[in-house]
């Protein structure tokens, strides 16, 4: 049962599916709402220039029927008799065409976008499968084409009936009109029932629209299992990043190691903790960190400091301080100040005493470590357990 519901498509799809489908030229698509914001455009440009346009392609045919005989045996003086009309008629018929290409463009942005894909371009000949073609006429979506159509036909069908029947009287009128009169009214009554005819649409592209937004989704939906391969490919395979950081740690540790040669000293615990200080006075404004580590890593840094020569100063409060409140790196808190000097001049002593011999210098005990800064205080518990809460 698990299986099967890590199975079932319940998850929207995700930002990566999205892109991917959008790249594969997959997007949400609307022909009724596009024809419907064509039609509705084009009768509404030519109701403010079809009188212009008319008047224009009325210019060219008297024009082209006014000729005397000279133009009939020159086709050059028919050309240029005729060509400053044919002008005149492409420029009355641009407002309306830039307006159609305006919302010809515009109207993938209510829906998708605008989209340009290489791969939707490309030939699939999956889709000359005849199997699959015969399938896809008997799918849901075909069906759901199939109610659309019958739909739009009825409403658009009954528009039409109301709008006849409604102008009836002035078509039948038109027979006794003059004929000029008559041609206009005719327009005029082309161009109203056009439009009436053509704002039927609205009501299917407002259904059309979101029903196209909820399929496309619905097809793009999801598994969880689908999630977790898409997580895996997108973040890397669990156990891989776990073993890449993994060896990041291995890496960080061993370049860790090797500044343990150039510490100053190793404050131990003894045995838990060490922590490498590393101090130059031209260099640095105070001690930093070069090393740290518990347990295994403190007893590795405590063999290469021996090995090495470097002072090891026994020192658990210190020790445990440094270890809680300083990283890699890192200049050692103000609070540590004191206690840290009174080690790194033990440090610069007993090398003075190994160059020129004399009285050896007594190690440091009893440092001054604030008790809020030691983790084993009952004062920096505390206070742990007050930021806690």
């Amino acid at each position: 049962m698990a299986e099967e519901s890590d199975l079932e498509k319940t998850e929207p799809a995700s930002p990566r599916k999205l892109q991917q489908a959008r790249e594969e030229g997959d997007v949400p698509r609307s022909r009724e709402l596009a024809t419907c914001t064509l039609l509705l455009s084009a009768g509404a440009a030519l109701w403010f220039t079809g009188g212009n346009i008319i008047r224009q392609i009325n210019a060219l045919l008297a024009s082209g029927l006014a000729f005397d005989r000279e133009m009939a045996f020159d086709m050059n003086l028919l050309i240029s008799h005729t060509a400053p009309r044919i002008v005149d008629l492409l420029i009355a018929c641009a407002p309306a065409a830039l307006v159609l290409m305006v919302v010809a463009l515009a109207t993938p942005m209510l829906i998708g976008g605008w989209l340009v894909s290489a791969k939707a371009l490309q030939p699939k000949f999956s889709r000359m499968n005849p199997i699959k073609g015969l399938g896809n006429m008997v799918s849901k979506r075909a069906g759901v084409e199939l109610l659309k159509a019958v739909g739009k036909a009825v409403l658009v069908g009954w528009i039409a009936w109301m709008v006849i029947r409604f102008e009836l009287d002035a078509v039948m009128a038109l027979s006794v009109e003059p004929l000029k009169s008559g041609t206009e009214h005719l327009g005029q009554l082309m161009l109203v029932s056009f439009l009436f005819i053509a704002s039927g649409l609205i009501l299917i592209a407002a259904i059309d629209a979101p029903y196209q937004m909820w399929a496309h989704a619905k097809k793009l939906m999801m598994s969880r299992q689908d999630v977790k391969q898409e997580a895996k490919e997108t973040d890397g395979n669990p156990e891989i990043k776990a073993k890449i950081r993994q060896q990041q740690r291995e890496i960080a540790r061993r370049r860790m190691m090797s500044e343990v040669p150039t510490a100053d000293v190793v404050v131990t615990n003894p045995t838990h903790y060490a922590v490498a200080l590393k101090y130059a006075e031209n260099g640095m404004r105070a001690p930093k960190v070069v090393a740290k580590g518990a347990d295994e890593v403190a007893a590795k840094i405590r063999e290469i400091a021996a090995e090495n020569n470097v002072v090891l100063l026994e020192a658990p409060p210190l020790a445990r301080a440094l270890y809680r409140h300083t990283d890699l790196g890192d200049e050692i808190p103000e609070g540590l100040y004191i206690a840290v000097a009174e080690v790194l001049a033990y440090v610069f002593q007993l090398r003075a005493y190994g160059k020129h011999g004399g009285k050896r210098p007594v190690e440091p005990h009893d440092l001054d470590v604030p008790p809020q800064m030691d983790p084993l205080n009952p004062a920096a518990q505390d206070a742990d357990a007050r930021d806690m809460k």
